[in-house]
């Protein structure tokens, strides 16, 4: 068998599909919900289902700040080699009541380190509860307009839009008040497709 496999170059229908790499927390860990049905593996369903050749790889950790992204992500470039990186990360940092400063550091180096692989990003931008306060919602949505303009990164503004900011916030939420349940997931994938999908062939 190794002499047949290693005769001939092998066919470009062979080639391995570009890698979109997703580096998020619980909101992309499938935290609290059944295997196979959070928006990054739907995500996978909607690139089958269209014909993209991509696939997606889901690095995300439940927990996860971006100061633990960044320092996981070096090594995810090097094994995955990824075309396009999605970076949804930073509400724990705000939960946590970590320094925005830390928080914008860490995402643009998160962005810089992708860019520099060869990879296009799309930063995914998280708003906090109006409890936080009018003044502290807006420098952290600021975090991630800064981020991505700074580093050129496509941005969702807000991947809970209509999720999070519906009259009754807890219709597409778990029991826990913070996770969006399995329902919210598409609502999810459709924020993030229409900066996804030209990013996704283009080098």
């Amino acid at each position: 068998m190794g002499a047949l496999a290693l005769a001939g170059p092998v066919p470009a229908a062979s080639a391995a599909p570009p890698v979109v790499l997703v580096v998020g927390d619980s909101l992309s860990a499938e935290y609290g919900l059944q295997r196979g049905s959070g928006w990054a593996a739907l995500l996978q369903e909607r690139l089958n289902r269209e014909k993209v050749q991509a696939r997606v790889v889901n690095a995300s950790v439940s927990g996860d700040t971006t100061s633990g992204g960044r320092s996981r992500l070096p090594a995810l470039l090097r094994q995955h080699q990824p075309s396009v990186v999605i970076i949804e990360l930073g509400g724990n940092d705000a939960l946590r009541g970590l320094p925005m400063s830390t928080t914008r550091d860490n995402l643009a180096a998160m962005v810089q380190a992708s860019t520099t692989a060869g990879a296009r990003v799309l930063l995914l931008g998280m708003e906090m509860p109006p409890n936080y306060g009018a003044r502290y919602a807006q420098e952290f949505r600021d975090v991630f307009t800064s981020v991505a303009k700074q580093g050129k990164a496509s941005l969702v503004p807000f991947f809970l839009k209509g999720v999070a900011d519906l009259p009754d916030p807890t219709k597409l939420f778990q029991n826990d008040r913070i996770h969006p349940n399995e329902q919210a997931q598409p609502i999810m994938l459709d924020n993030v497709w229409p900066a996804l999908r030209p990013l996704i062939g283009k080098r």
